[in-house]
């Protein structure tokens, strides 16, 4: 017979926020859902449910994420767990939220499961967000905004092929802040993890710049040995 405690069990779950990047706009994107049903009926929320008592955490934001906005196959990273008391109305509801980092358009999205509807955000002009889920999105961006000085990146929210004024507007936008750009290219590419091609910007108004593209193995050789990167 299986032991029990006597003390109540909360139920738990897990919250998702990914990002994307649009180059062409220069906007910082979030995957949301609208809810099919209630509580929060019709409102915007991160993607995310119910933790299965026979899966792993990971498992089921993966499952969530591909259940309710056809978007598989990516990593997550563990974010945060949130469990203030009152953060859901059905209960004591203990949230582990994960987050991750995709290209905007390597993924098509398609409302499944208990969604409504699924769309990206700008970060700057976000609906108002069910749950707590406003707080889940802040702490990611945070934990963006403090990674980018020590890890690489862009192989995720950037195209194959790109330009540096590209990736130069990619960490403007996470950092929310103006970059020098003779400063930023000489700190970029001493880091030794692009590789330049013979390939040029289209259907440009200005004199089409170089581009360039990751490195690979260098990429995720600088991924796990970090490194400072003060701009």
């Amino acid at each position: 017979m299986p032991y029990t405690y006597e003390y109540p069990r909360p139920a738990v779950t897990v919250d998702c926020v990914v990002l994307g990047f649009d180059p062409s706009e220069r906007d910082l994107k979030v995957l949301l859902i609208k809810r099919l049903s209630e509580p929060y009926k019709n409102q915007w929320a991160l993607p995310g449910g119910f933790v299965d008592m026979d899966e792993s955490l990971e498992t089921a934001a993966l499952r969530e994420l591909e259940e309710e906005t056809g978007v598989a196959n990516i990593f997550l990273e563990q974010l945060y767990t949130f469990g203030t008391p009152n953060r859901d109305p059905r209960g004591r509801v203990i949230s582990v939220a994960y987050y991750a980092l995709i290209s905007l358009g390597s993924k098509t999205i398609r409302a499944a499961s208990d969604a409504k509807d699924v769309q990206w955000f700008s970060i700057n002009h976000l609906p108002a967000l069910a749950f707590d889920h406003s707080l889940i999105l802040a702490s990611a961006l945070q934990r963006l905004r403090g990674k980018v000085r020590y890890v690489p990146i862009g192989f995720e929210l950037l195209p194959d092929y790109f330009a540096l004024s590209q990736l130069q507007q990619l960490y403007e936008t996470i950092l929310e802040t103006t970059l020098d750009k003779r400063n930023f290219r000489k700190k970029i590419l001493r880091m030794d993890v692009l590789k330049e091609t013979d390939n040029y910007q289209q259907g440009v108004a200005h004199r089409a710049a170089r581009l360039y593209r990751f490195d690979e193995q260098k990429y995720e050789q600088l991924v796990k040995e970090g490194f400072s990167f003060e701009l």
